[in-house]
């Protein structure tokens, strides 16, 4: 009997999507490992860092990140067409050892971005990988557009967050989807303590003195905001935006199996707390171990 071909989705979520180095550790101890990878946003640089050999290191980065570590990512410049130009990152991912294509890899991968011109998905499953990985985590507001071959490309989750048709047209068998943003509570924002959150003014505090005035600017300046300030709004706005693509999508392409991440709070920007969202990735699996047994028995 010739075994199933299976195909892992996974789905975008900011620094939730720290939670799928959990999902893949606790899959590959079940002995469930994907015959093809698809990822948006987050989803692209774990399934990427997963197909191509890198995920110790990137899980090893990702559970050392601190507030000052972030800001030495943050190259600010507003005229990029958003926050932050990106180039650190691009650094940071060539520092980790990325493979240069994605056709190399022994692991077929589609990475998942969005066309500004067309406002379509577009599949990157060829050409440079880092690129790729670029261009679908291009978060609108936060981490400005791409140019890649001739096109303007976002982030990916605007289009197709959690990308089940990546896998399935590639040819897998059983689709096991993973959303990071699967919250447990229908709450998307809700009112900040008294003071601006703590972890941007450590970003803040952080960033050279020539960039700190702009990043005030978007960020707010005093102790006094009530309100939500510039990254709530974009952070609520992304999160609203991504879960109704999601939703419509899914309708028409359910995977086989859902593991769904709830991190309730947890917002797209906490970037430094990998461990909670790893421990919540690896008891996804758990909660699902039934359902997936039995999709996998009866493909």
């Amino acid at each position: 009997m010739t075994k199933p071909k299976i195909g892992l989705a996974l789905g975008s979520g900011g620094a939730r999507g720290w939670s799928l180095i959990g999902v893949i550790r606790a899959l590959e101890e079940r002995g469930i490992v994907p015959d093809y990878v698809s990822g948006c946003s987050m989803g692209a640089l774990v399934g990427a860092a997963y197909v191509g050999g890198r995920l110790d290191e990137l899980e090893d980065w990702a559970l050392s990140i601190t507030h000052r570590k972030m800001a030495t990512l943050m190259d600010v410049n507003l005229l990029s067409g958003g926050l932050i130009e990106a180039k650190q990152v691009v650094k940071f991912l060539n520092k980790l050892g990325m493979p240069e294509l994605i056709e190399d890899q022994a692991t077929p991968f589609v990475a998942i971005a969005s066309d500004m011109r067309s406002g379509r998905e577009i599949w990157l499953k060829d050409g440079p990988i880092v690129d790729a990985v670029r261009a679908s985590i291009a978060l609108p507001g936060i981490i400005s557009p791409v140019r890649y071959k001739d096109r303007w490309l976002l982030d990916g989750g605007l289009t197709n967050p959690l990308p089940v048709s990546a896998v399935r047209a590639l040819g897998a068998d059983i689709v096991i989807a993973v959303n990071p943003e699967a919250k447990k509570y229908s709450v998307v924002w809700e009112p900040p303590k008294e003071t601006v959150n703590e972890t941007w003014q450590s970003i803040k505090t952080a960033l050279p003195l020539s960039v700190r005035a702009a990043f005030e600017a978007v960020g707010g300046k005093t102790a006094e905001i009530k309100g939500p300030n510039y990254f709530d709004v974009i952070a609520t706005s992304i999160d609203v935006l991504v879960d109704q693509v999601r939703r419509s999508r899914l309708i028409g392409d359910p995977p086989h199996v859902m593991l769904d991440v709830n991190l309730r709070n947890f917002t797209i920007l906490e970037f430094y707390n990998a461990k909670e969202a790893i421990a919540e990735g690896r008891a996804c699996v758990e909660r699902a171990s039934d359902t997936l047994d039995a999709a996998i028995a009866n493909a």
